[in-house]
C-alpha cells in the first residue's frame, strides 16, 4: 500500500506512467488505476519535489525521449539508403549498356 502511494506521488510530481511502470515492473494501467483511486486523497505537500530520486527519473525520461528520436532518425536514414540502393540497381543496367 505504501509503495502504491509513493508511485502515485511520483506520478503526480510529473514522472510519466510508462517510466514508473518500467522502473517498478508494474503494468501502466495498474498505476493509472492507483492514480485514479488515490490522487484526491494525497495532500499537495506530500507530492515530492525535485529530490535526487525524482531528478534521476526525469533524467531517465529525457534519455528515453532522445533515444526514441534517435531510433526514428536512424530508421528514416536506413529507409533513405535502401531507396538509393534500389535506384542504383535500376540505373546500373542502363549505365552499363551505354558504356559499351
Amino acid at each position: 500500500k505504501e509503495t502504491q502511494l509513493n508511485i502515485v506521488k511520483e506520478a503526480l510530481a510529473g514522472i510519466k506512467v510508462g517510466v514508473l511502470a518500467r522502473m517498478y515492473d508494474i503494468h501502466p494501467e495498474t498505476i493509472r488505476s492507483w492514480i485514479r483511486d488515490h490522487r484526491d486523497f494525497i495532500p499537495a505537500e506530500e507530492i515530492p519535489f525535485a529530490d535526487e530520486h525524482l531528478q534521476e527519473l526525469q533524467r531517465l525520461q529525457e534519455v528515453e525521449q532522445r533515444y526514441e528520436k534517435a531510433v526514428k532518425v536512424l530508421g528514416e536514414k536506413e529507409l533513405e539508403l535502401e531507396i538509393l540502393r534500389e535506384l542504383l540497381k535500376k540505373q546500373a543496367p542502363a549505365y552499363l549498356k551505354n558504356s559499351k
